[in-house]
């Protein structure tokens, strides 16, 4: 990609250039942000650092790229961490900024910054990207700070100190020092006081002189003064203001860059960039569609809603027989989406109360276009507290009757939620570009969107095959987690894995010997945790043509002890009746629980999968005859009723704290998805189910069409029961 790089003239900004030309891309420009008044060296920012920025104008001549600058009239309005458009912000001074950059060189298509640890930076940067149509590329973040201040001075990035603020740092002698110089006094100071050794506290600020960047000339800063700012006895503050400097050419420079690709003949001009600039931004381009016109092309549309407790539910909404004037993926998932919304506004809610988006499409060829269709709906401006997380799959949805699109969504009646979502391509985790998260925490449940093996700085998948995406599909997952300050390997739940229907046999017992490894040698070497449930489940296809896709749920307790150890009662009381299970029991008695995979987290937490394969079924079967019909299906269903219930009774759980019932089957066994509707719904009647979990007595779930699924890789199940219950 061609990028304009934000420079502050400090060392991260100029070690994030070397990263994207590390990563193949082109550095074409150059922004950066100053003072109204030259003689200010620093401004009350939260965005920006000034300090040295009469020296940032040699960078024009020194790397041979066009420099743009623009002066901040702008100061910080808006304060949240989540930035909303503000005329008179600051940010809107890099909007400007950009935005003429972008009109200027068209081919540009991303923003490189410097951000490590700031998500108040790195949120407004993301932000004025979206608005622009443009990347964001943060390779610094979340890096560990000692290794990547040992980088940036083993590459030869020169910069010295500009700015002190910190106990353990002194103006009178740590300003104007090299970086070099000061590497093991930072250590120290790290290890007695707990600074950041990058700076990232605000403990200090560099400015660049030279770096392998710099193909032209370096700097030499000739003249300064130190100007004290505050004199605190403890932590004093202290700012090098610069007063004369010259430029040393380069000679060979190719050889020390290495890359000429940099270095553009008679391109080392200053832009003064000035005035205001109409926003243009790309979401007020995008498409508007119409979903009511839409949705009226296809009226026979099977809206399932439950409610299994009383903060959350779920809605399932698919095709029912698609009519004959469905335009294909587009008109159903237009159709689907209208319908929820529809149903969030009768229940006084919208998109923001949602959790988590389950998009399940007939064809992943046309996934950019369901894609489009869901940012139509979805987007930040309907979702104050955050997006929600998504996984998207294609399953065999037409072949069963169900249409081209089934969207199933997780909502909160109460909008109280903890979202990450990062935007900016990184090396810490694969981002999320477009309205959807990484992460969305409720209540003391996390639910992850679907990871793939993504190498998060270039967002390819990597090499090596199923268990190498594996591998890197937990390690993206586990930094993920941590963000949330807990680990997948000792707080997840429940795994739901998506295997590719392009896998061998032998591929899928590697993945799962692989995943079962990996989490006996975490537990192994922690001593703490315990192995989750875990449902493999084959899709035609996965996004990006992956092998493998993992979902994790994990349990994050909360910080207040009061609340983490209170007793907590049942919602409700859903239980079957004595007189049906007694005509149950008997049949079922030969059976152990060697088909059920139980999870539980101090009586608060309860995850369950449940597996009937083609032996469990001869079993309950009464005459082979029956095998693969609907009374077959009737049978196997009220198995896995009688199952279910038994763990909720025995986990001392009822229907009212499920948050989450699925149903996999399988399309081989030739069963239309609305005969297994009605099989499941007739066999819970039979149980007499109360609660409010429940629709005229029936308790809602969610049937879904698999090519295949299991409790393990082989994925030889019937069918495949998912469930999640939770008293938090």
């Amino acid at each position: 990609m061609e990028v304009v790089a934000l420079v502050s003239g400090g060392k991260d900004s100029c070690f994030a250039m070397m990263r994207c030309l590390d990563y193949g891309h082109k550095i074409v420009a150059l922004a950066n942000l100053i003072p109204v008044d030259d003689a200010i060296d620093e401004l009350d920012s939260y965005m920006y650092q000034t300090v040295g920025h009469q020296i940032v104008v040699s960078y024009a001549k020194c790397m041979g790229l066009p420099l743009f600058r623009r002066r901040i009239r702008g100061s910080s309005r808006d304060q949240g961490l989540k930035y909303n458009v503000t005329e008179g912000d600051e940010v809107e001074d890099m909007f400007l900024l950009l935005s003429e950059i972008k009109r200027q060189i068209p081919s540009i298509s991303a923003v490189s910054s410097g951000a490590i640890a700031s998500d108040y930076q790195r949120l407004r940067v993301e932000s004025v990207c979206s608005r622009l149509g443009l990347v964001s590329l943060a390779y610094l973040w979340k890096q560990d700070q000692t290794l990547l201040l040992d980088e940036m001075i083993r590459r030869g990035i020169v910069a010295i100190t500009v700015k002190v603020a910190a106990m353990g740092l002194k103006p009178s002698a740590h300003l104007g020092k090299e970086l070099a110089e000061l590497k093991c006094h930072l250590l120290q100071m790290n290890e007695s006081y707990g600074i950041n050794v990058c700076g990232e506290g605000g403990e200090y600020e560099t400015l660049t002189l030279d770096c392998p960047l710099f193909c032209n000339a370096r700097i030499v800063l000739d003249d300064f003064e130190v100007i004290l700012h505050s004199p605190d006895s403890i932590a004093p503050v202290g700012i090098l203001h610069p007063l004369a400097f010259h430029l040393e050419h380069k000679p060979n420079s190719s050889d020390i860059v290495g890359d000429s690709s940099i270095v553009q003949e008679n391109s080392s001009c200053l832009y003064e960039v000035d005035g205001g600039i109409v926003h243009n931004d790309v979401e007020n381009k995008q498409q508007t569609l119409n979903p009511v016109t839409t949705a009226d092309a296809c009226t026979n549309i099977d809206l399932r809603i439950s409610k299994t407790g009383k903060n959350l539910f779920s809605i399932g909404c698919w095709i029912q027989d698609p009519c004959s004037t469905s335009e294909g993926l587009k008109a159903d998932l237009v159709a689907v989406l209208s319908r929820i919304e529809n149903q969030l506004k009768e229940e006084g809610l919208g998109w923001v109360n949602v959790l988590y988006v389950h998009l399940f499409i007939s064809s992943m060829m046309e996934f950019g276009l369901a894609n489009e269709v869901y940012m139509s709906f979805i987007t930040e401006q309907k979702c104050s507290l955050g997006v929600p997380s998504r996984s998207t799959i294609e399953l065999p949805l037409v072949q069963v009757g169900l249409g081209n699109a089934y969207v199933e969504v997780l909502v909160a009646n109460e909008q109280v939620k903890r979202v990450l979502h990062v935007q900016s391509i990184s090396c810490w985790a694969p981002s999320c570009i477009g309205p959807y998260s990484q992460a969305t925490l409720h209540g003391e449940i996390l639910y992850m969107a679907g990871q793939l093996g993504l190498d998060p700085p270039t967002m390819k998948l990597c090499p090596g095959g199923p268990t190498a995406e594996l591998e890197l599909s937990l390690q993206n997952s586990e930094a993920v987690a941590n963000a949330f300050g807990c680990s997948i390997f000792s707080s997840a739940i429940h795994f739901l894995v998506y295997c590719s229907a392009h896998l061998t046999s032998s591929e899928k017992e590697q993945v799962e010997h692989k995943l079962h490894s990996s989490y006996i040698t975490h537990l192994d070497c922690s001593n703490t945790g315990s192995y989750p449930t875990i449902l493999y489940v084959l899709a035609s296809y996965l996004p990006k043509g992956a092998y493998v896709e993992i979902k994790p749920v994990l349990y994050v307790p909360t910080n207040d002890d009061g609340v983490a150890t209170r007793e907590l009662e049942a919602r409700g009381s859903w239980t079957a009746s004595s007189e049906a299970f007694s005509g149950w029991s008997p049949q079922y008695s030969d059976l152990n629980d060697s088909c059920c995979q139980v999870h539980t987290i101090g009586g608060r937490i309860c995850s369950a999968v449940i597996s009937i394969t083609d032996d469990i079924a001869l079993k309950i079967c009464s005459t082979e005859q029956l095998y693969h019909s609907e009374e077959h299906m009737k049978a196997l269903a009220r198995f896995c009723a009688f199952k279910l219930t038994k763990i909720l009774i025995d986990n001392d759980f009822s229907w009212d704290t499920i948050t989450m019932l699925r149903f996999y089957y399988s399309v081989e066994h030739s069963v239309a998805a609305d005969v297994m509707s009605r099989v499941f719904s007739e066999t819970f009647a039979e149980l007499e189910c109360g609660g409010s979990g429940r629709t005229d007595g029936v308790p809602i779930f969610n049937i879904v069409p698999v090519s295949a699924s299991g409790c393990s890789a082989s994925m030889n199940d019937i069918i495949s029961c998912e469930l999640l219950a939770s008293k938090v």
